[in-house]
């Protein structure tokens, strides 16, 4: 006899190309996506598929490509839109450039895109400071580092707040003009 707290586990549906490409349009519906996060998506169903099923990886993995091939041509998934607008906000959050380009790098955007979209971010900086600048006084403002914070202790957490920004990714003078500007 059941227990009521057990709780049956659901199996994952078979993977035809049917149901992978009504999960590739409710995944792009939801997310904002780079075509390499919906082909891993779509290959963890694949190889979920197949490990309960027993269905076919090979083929699987044809209809994701298909899949995937299609939603970019049809512009479902644009790789160097997400990369600007991802850049953008990470940028808005105080990011720098080093972590920017990981967060892209980890999400599948290629370099070019990733560059591409950085140098959009620089342009875009209209008041003559550049854009590391600007992050990292971004970051200090959330964080309430340097002259955005306590002024009693600026001097005292100098270091620590120096530090803070040398992990965000800024440079030392960038960080040294923030915390003491």
């Amino acid at each position: 006899m059941k227990n009521e707290t057990d709780k049956t586990k659901k199996l994952p549906k078979k993977a035809t190309k049917s149901h992978l490409e009504n999960a590739a349009l409710y995944y792009v519906e939801r997310f904002s996506s780079t075509a390499d996060s919906l082909r891993n998506v779509l290959t963890r169903r694949v190889h979920r598929s197949a490990h309960y099923h027993h269905t076919e990886i090979p083929q699987g993995l044809d209809w994701v490509a298909e899949i995937v091939e299609r939603f970019q041509a049809a512009g479902l998934i644009d790789d160097a839109s997400f990369a600007q607008a991802r850049a953008r906000t990470l940028h808005q959050r105080g990011n720098s450039a080093k972590v920017i380009t990981l967060k892209l790098r980890a999400k599948g955007v290629s370099g070019e895109l990733i560059e591409a979209a950085l140098q959009k971010l620089e342009a875009d900086c209209d008041d003559g400071t550049s854009r590391e600048h600007q992050g990292a006084i971004r970051l200090a403002r959330r964080r309430g580092l340097g002259p955005y914070g306590d002024l009693e202790k600026r001097q005292q957490n100098r270091d620590k707040h120096m530090a803070a920004l040398a992990r965000a990714g800024y440079s030392y003078d960038i960080a040294r003009q923030v915390i003491d500007g």
